[in-house]
């Protein structure tokens, strides 16, 4: 065996398969003069951490089981210059994830609020964050099924453990008691972590559908034990028809809307509308 081959062996030993792949090129390289003896390993180690970032990713997105896989940087900016692309970058930086934050995307069926979230949940995935995608009445009726079985606190674990966690189509219906109790146990669980909702009621329009308001539906808004009426006065709003992907650019545009009204919302959790531009509408 060739000295060549006894070191493809022990990198593959080691589970060194970005090295692998590349000691023919780096070795090339480095009988040329392009790469001296220390440089030759400084390549060789970042050529093995870029293939375990890119593992990585691909490891995160697959296990945050996205309906549909799409990135911030697939939006069309351009279709329109009233585009809030400004707001829509600056949850980009996942400034949010970092602080613990929610994000509540709400409005009509059809506007890209789903679309939204996953581009911010992948994106969080690219930068190194475990993200997990989910309809909130699979969620509720997993851990409903934990009642069952004594499962529960093994599937709120579960639930609690990614670093952001989206919920799409929030508030679709009236919470049971149980459910109720249930997103209160699993937002006080991810009190230091992100929870994107995504939902087709405005807030303001949640509290009938909690049996014991107060207490849940200000955990559920904030992620935190903080009460929900807590906040100072703190408002942002931005009107701009909302970008789409380029390759699946929707025929109407629409508006988007983000608010924080303190009368109802604490600082922490950024409230996103959507509505469509009438004047859009198909005739």
């Amino acid at each position: 065996m060739t000295k060549t081959h006894q070191l493809e062996a022990t990198l593959r030993s080691l589970s060194l398969s970005g090295m692998l792949d590349t000691i023919e090129a780096r070795l090339a390289q480095a009988h040329a003069g392009e790469l001296g003896h220390v440089e030759f390993l400084q390549t060789l180690c970042e050529d093995e951490l870029s293939r375990r970032d890119a593992a990585g990713i691909i490891r995160r997105v697959r296990a945050a089981r996205f309906e549909q896989a799409c990135a911030i940087e697939d939006f069309d900016f351009s279709y329109n210059p009233k585009v809030p692309a400004a707001l829509i970058r600056d949850l980009a930086t996942l400034r949010f994830v970092d602080a613990g934050e929610s994000v509540i995307l709400h409005g009509p069926v059809g506007v890209g609020k789903t679309m939204v979230a996953q581009a911010l949940g992948h994106h969080a995935c690219r930068r190194g964050h475990s993200a997990l995608f989910t309809k909130t009445s699979r969620l509720l009726a997993d851990l409903a099924g934990g009642h069952a079985d004594r499962s529960w606190d093994t599937r709120l674990r579960r639930w609690a453990r990614p670093q952001v966690l989206i919920l799409d189509d929030f508030a679709m219906r009236d919470f049971t008691v149980t459910q109720a109790d249930d997103l209160y146990e699993l937002v006080t669980e991810r009190s230091s972590k992100s929870t994107i909702f995504t939902a087709n009621r405005q807030a303001a329009d949640w509290y009938p559908l909690f049996p014991n308001t107060p207490l849940v539906l200000g955990r559920v808004a904030q992620g935190s034990t903080a009460p929900p009426r807590s906040a100072t006065s703190n408002s942002v709003e931005c009107l701009g028809v909302t970008p789409w992907p380029s390759r699946a650019r929707p025929t109407s545009s629409v508006l988007l809307r983000s608010t924080e009204p303190a009368s109802h919302w604490p600082r922490s959790a950024s409230r996103w509308e959507w509505v469509r531009r009438p004047s859009d509408e198909p005739s």
